[in-house]
């Protein structure tokens, strides 16, 4: 019988942990990060709410997707920014949604990031936006659970000429 040194056993327990991925670190899609339901209670921009969640407000940034931008200090309104913040607002505003995390529960700038779901009927207003042309696709790893959706309907709203993808080319 072969002997097995410490080093096989360290390498096989790194295997058995990249394969199942550590929690937090993006490989474990099983149980992603259930932040709750709130209450909608500013739409910043197309991709960013205010959320009343747990008696406190918070800043929300969609994940995997962005908009154009309307808001950012020191940038011009953006083509397509106003339709939509617009098209977000109509999605949510004054709505309970549910808000779903990834890997990484915050931005650098404080902002929680979530996959937002409008309540009750379920809708992901993330693939929403980007599915009716007024979002790209926004990948930023290790916040990556739904990058294919997003990246295919991205593809048939350029194609279909939906949203930004004709009134910004």
């Amino acid at each position: 019988m072969r002997r097995v040194t410490p080093l096989a056993l360290v390498l096989l327990a790194v295997g058995v942990l990249v394969g199942r991925g550590l929690p937090g670190s993006g490989g474990d899609r099983s149980s992603p990060t259930a932040f709750g339901t709130g209450a909608v209670v500013r739409v910043v921009d197309g991709d960013t709410i205010r959320v009343r969640l747990g008696g406190r407000s918070e800043r929300v940034r969609y994940i995997g997707v962005d908009t154009p931008e309307s808001v950012k200090p020191g940038t011009p309104v953006q083509c397509y920014a106003e339709r939509a913040a617009a098209a977000n607002r109509a999605l949510v505003a004054g709505r309970r949604v549910r808000l779903v995390g990834d890997a990484e529960a915050r931005d650098r700038y404080g902002r929680l990031l979530a996959y937002v779901y409008r309540e009750p009927d379920g809708a992901f207003v993330n693939a929403a936006l980007v599915r009716d042309g007024y979002a790209r696709t926004l990948t930023i790893p290790p916040n990556v659970a739904h990058r294919a959706d997003f990246a295919r309907l991205a593809g048939a709203a350029r194609h279909a000429g939906r949203g930004l993808w004709r009134a910004c080319s």
